[in-house]
């Protein structure tokens, strides 16, 4: 073991128990706690032999623990990666030399990251990362999350328009869980169920007439009993289900 020129003994023994400090803390991390929990399976987690009949959020969720102990586990490998190294450099003799230039590292450098290898001119800059998933490319408009509804020039389909479509198949929600308060029943469970579809007044879609025109009749569907809720339609309609010739 040689001593760097610009390190006095203590200073270096302070420096050393540092590292071999870190570094039985660091595996003790990794080893005594099943590596964050992924020796755990999903069985032990959940206590259930079957995720069939769970939630799927419950399955996210777990999914994303099991994401997180990935992290939590390479952060700390590479950390005892950069700890081994420390002291094996020691050992050589070329700790507190920079691995790229050969001068000197600062002894303040050194107290505030005793696992530097490079002075603060070549340490390798960490810019953040600008990838992104592949998965995201499927998501770009008119099938990302988007919603053009705030603008004034836009009226054709959008993100919101292409889940819609998506949701009106069924999701794992319930009434309790939807974003209205005030449901009916699962077939408006989507965002803005009661926004008018394929047409622009409400009364659009239940005024019917034959092919030639002459045989107005009504459609009591949804949109119908809803107009006739709100006081916006003649309650003569109720009755015959005809217009009356004077309407």
């Amino acid at each position: 073991m040689t001593l760097p020129k610009h390190l006095d003994q203590k200073t270096f023994q302070s420096l050393q128990r540092r590292l071999i400090q870190e570094r039985c803390e660091l595996e003790r991390r990794v080893n005594d706690n099943g590596h964050f929990g992924l020796a755990a399976s999903y069985r032990d987690s959940t206590g259930e032999l079957s995720s069939i009949d769970n939630h799927p959020g419950d399955a996210g969720t777990e999914m994303f623990e099991r994401s997180k102990d990935f992290a939590l586990l390479e952060k700390e490998a590479f950390r005892l990666e950069r700890v081994d190294a420390a002291l094996e450099r020691m050992d050589t003799g070329e700790y507190g030399h920079c691995a790229a230039c050969g001068k000197f590292i600062p002894l303040e450098r050194l107290e505030a990251l005793p696992t530097a290898i490079y002075c603060i001119e070549h340490e390798p800059r960490q810019e953040p990362s600008n990838d992104r998933p592949i998965e995201e490319q499927f998501l770009a408009p008119p099938f990302g999350r988007t919603s053009l509804d705030d603008r004034e020039d836009q009226n054709g389909f959008d993100g919101e328009d292409a889940w819609q479509i998506v949701e009106s198949w069924g999701t794992s929600n319930t009434p309790a869980m939807a974003e209205d308060n005030n449901i009916e029943d699962y077939n408006h469970m989507e965002i803005e169920a009661d926004e008018n579809d394929g047409f622009v007044e409400s009364y659009e879609s239940f005024v019917a007439t034959d092919i030639t025109g002459t045989h107005v009749s009504i459609v009591r569907n949804h949109a119908y009993h809803r107009y006739m809720d709100d006081n916006e339609g003649d309650h003569l309609l109720e009755s015959t289900g005809e217009l009356p010739e004077s309407y």
